[in-house]
């Protein structure tokens, strides 16, 4: 056990990535609020203004891998502050770049996307040389709850700064909030444990003891070596599937709620946070229980396996019954059960990538992340065609378990927990 003498360095890891996940995503979702005032004073249809939400997404896809890649050889500390520096950059340039013009704006969204891609392939990289493996899931949970609790604030915020000081003040004061976690991230965090000056003897032969170490001259594989592997391949679907129903929920969600289910416009925001909040609750819940597991002595292969069977079997029941019912309160209450449930992904293929691959965690990371980018692009498309079609929510929503249960299949098939790299 490590000493209990002052605070453990690697909480303050955790707390600072949990910080940048946190800001990640308010720099994110604070635009789908923004853009309201912006398409009126810049005279934007609603394909305009879709073109403008997208093209986040072509940055995001460019650099997943390139920046896994680069945090496993030169550290994740230096390239998750260059990331974030990038996207606060290019998140304070949004204004301007508004009132350049459309092309210009265009640009900033994709480097800004650039930006956001190496957030959780650095943090991977990070957790796999810093987190013991009985630590890992709670660390990770505590990290992606920052996700639920980023969109929540953006939501509730943006208004509140757009309605006082006008729309360009929500990029200028979230793109600062950037600048300021720099700092602290600089001055308190280093890639390795073995690297930072202030961490106690008795937390690194702890942390030693229990994290895989492999010679770090040795050379990291090739992206095409790890396309070779069932395992990886089972982490690959499942990041695809699990992201296939998160997008759906957080592009289709407020108009489900407001068209499909009457709610008032005025009140969507505040009915659609419960989903939100009851994931932040339970991913941190989820990677307690994963952790006493791994603690308790449990084959870690059974505890993916188990984990990855309650979250995605529980979302999927969930998105089978949503559009079934005509109460707004039954929707949001199922849905809110259904993120509680699927949060036990956390524990499954959510830190697969650091028992497979230690060293090399952050390139998996950025491979599995491209994969798992893609339904934000063709999976929000069919539910709209799908809707368009046949005006059936009920529909898209049973698409979207369809898509979840093959994911859990091929998971429970292929994956594994046995180190296959470094």
């Amino acid at each position: 056990m490590p000493e209990r003498v002052g605070w453990q360095r690697r909480y303050t890891l955790v707390g600072l990535c949990f910080c940048a996940t946190f800001v990640c995503y308010i720099d994110r979702v604070n635009i789908s609020v923004a853009i309201i005032p912006m398409a009126e004073e810049f005279g934007w249809n609603v394909e305009m203004q879709g073109t403008v939400l997208s093209f986040f997404f072509i940055g995001y896809l460019l650099t997943q891998v390139i920046g896994g890649w680069l945090a496993d050889r030169f550290g994740g500390k230096v390239v998750l502050a260059v990331g974030l520096l990038l996207w606060s950059l290019f998140t304070i340039l949004t204004p301007p770049a508004a009132v350049w013009g459309l092309g210009a704006l265009l640009v900033v969204r994709i480097a800004m996307g650039m930006g956001e891609a190496v957030t959780f392939p650095s943090i991977y990289s990070l957790y796999s040389r810093w987190m013991p493996v009985q630590e890992r899931a709670r660390a990770m949970a505590f990290n992606n709850s920052g996700i639920p609790l980023g969109t929540v604030f953006a939501l509730l915020v943006t208004p509140i700064i757009v309605a006082k000081f006008g729309w360009e003040w929500a990029f200028y004061l979230f793109g600062g909030v950037g600048l300021l976690w720099y700092l602290f991230w600089q001055a308190k965090t280093t890639s390795t444990p073995q690297q930072h000056a202030a961490i106690s003897t008795g937390e690194l032969e702890y942390i030693e003891a229990n994290v895989v170490r492999s010679p770090e001259g040795r050379p990291h594989p090739p992206i095409r070596e790890f396309l070779k592997h069932m395992p990886v391949w089972a982490i690959i679907v499942a990041h695809f599937c699990n992201n296939w129903s998160l997008y759906v929920l957080l592009s289709w969600l407020p108009t489900f709620v407001n068209k499909g289910l009457g709610v008032d416009f005025a009140a969507v925001g505040l009915v659609t946070m419960i989903p939100h909040i009851a994931s932040f609750v339970f991913l941190n819940v989820a990677g307690n229980i994963t952790d006493r597991l791994t603690r308790s002595g449990m084959d870690l292969g059974k505890i993916r396996k188990l984990m990855q069977t309650i979250g995605f079997g529980g979302i999927s029941i969930a998105l089978m019954l949503v559009g079934e019912v005509e109460s707004a309160a039954m929707a949001i209450g199922i849905m809110a059960v259904g993120n509680a449930v699927g949060a036990f992904v956390t524990g499954g293929f959510a830190i697969n990538h650091m028992d497979i691959a230690p060293r090399s965690s952050g390139t998996l990371m950025g491979i599995t992340n491209t994969a798992g980018t893609i339904p934000g692009i063709i999976g929000v498309y069919v539910s709209g065609r799908i809707l368009e079609a046949t005006g059936s929510w009920a529909l898209v929503f049973q698409v979207a378990a369809g898509v979840t249960l093959f994911g859990l299949v091929f998971y429970l098939m292929f994956s594994s927990s046995k180190q296959i790299f470094d």
